[in-house]
């Protein structure tokens, strides 16, 4: 099983927590991370980008000159593709980019990150990170205790309170998640990820199945 080390953020002690190795301790496999990354990236792509067919450009409903006769090549309309100021052909279109990915590709990618971070030594189980008030002055000095900043940052709680939102928003590079809404692409971005008790505990049961 492999030894995470553990702050007490109170007091700043450390100790070493075992963890689950169905989770934490399993070969990363890259071509989920791949697959998962990409998953992400496609779902956030807008997809608005658009251009207008000859049917969308204002003006051409005359016909330029009559069909024989003239000498020149047979047109029907001036927005046609081949003219200047004319139509777009198989221009984009507005679509969706996202795409299925099954529930077990995205599991065995979530514990092939969390097992890497594992691996690079930057995963770090603290007991919790209790704000009474939003504060980011505070929370900015909690981290830094801890040794985290300068650095991208992912906090991940069981839930999450308001206070550690607001607080983290502010901060450049840090990032807060819960357990039912931690993605791949979070572990993978961060440097450092700090799971409280209750998120690794959770982990454990989820993804362990």
């Amino acid at each position: 099983m492999p030894s995470i080390p553990m702050v007490d953020v109170s007091d700043g002690s450390r100790s070493e927590k075992a963890l689950s190795d169905a989770v934490f301790g399993v070969k990363p496999n890259r071509h989920l991370l791949y697959e998962a990354v990409k998953h992400y990236r496609a779902a956030r792509h807008r997809g608005t980008h658009a251009t207008k067919n000859r049917a969308a450009v204002s003006g051409g409903g005359a016909k330029p000159w009559r069909q024989k006769g003239t000498g020149r090549a047979r047109v029907g309309s001036s927005r046609n593709p081949l003219w200047r100021k004319g139509g777009t052909a198989f221009g984009p279109h507005p679509r969706d980019y996202s795409f299925k990915l099954n529930a077990k590709v995205q599991i065995g990618a979530l514990r092939s990150a969390l097992s890497l971070r594992v691996q690079e030594e930057g995963l770090t189980v603290v007991n919790e990170l209790v704000l009474e008030k939003p504060s980011t002055k505070t929370l900015k000095g909690q981290l830094e205790k801890l040794g985290v900043l300068p650095g991208r940052v992912l906090i991940v709680d069981l839930k999450p309170s308001d206070a550690l939102y607001l607080s983290a928003r502010n901060m450049r590079g840090v990032e807060v998640r819960s357990t039912k809404a931690l993605h791949t692409y979070d572990v993978l971005e961060a440097r450092t990820v700090l799971l409280s008790e209750k998120a690794a505990a959770s982990l454990e049961e989820r993804l362990s199945r």
